[in-house]
């Protein structure tokens, strides 16, 4: 109920309470030792409404610590590896942090 609650919001522009509904989520999902899937799939929703909200160092950091999390639970060439790798690096991108994006996505 709560993803659907904070994913409505997100997609009526209201990113703020969002990201409020999102993070009360995943600190729910981190108290009930939700797995680990759970969990990185939570803070992809926050990382983009960090993103909408233009705090992007934090999706930044969010993405890369997810993208983390998806390489030592999946492995190097597991999609979801594979979709946070792009995502870091877009977020690495968007921060006009070329060097960092080239490396990560070679």
């Amino acid at each position: 109920a709560m993803t659907n609650l904070g994913n409505g919001l997100a997609a009526a522009n209201h990113n703020e309470e969002a990201l409020s509904v999102r993070e009360a989520h995943l600190a729910t999902l981190l108290r009930l030792d939700t797995s680990k899937e759970d969990i990185l799939i939570m803070q992809t929703n926050i990382a983009n409404s960090y993103q909408k909200l233009g705090r992007l160092e934090e999706a930044m950091c969010m993405r890369r610590d997810m993208y983390s999390g998806w390489f030592k639970l999946k492995g190097e060439e597991h999609r979801d590896t594979l979709a946070a790798a792009i995502n870091y690096g877009s977020s690495l991108m968007t921060l006009k942090r070329f060097k960092e994006a080239k490396a990560l996505l070679r």
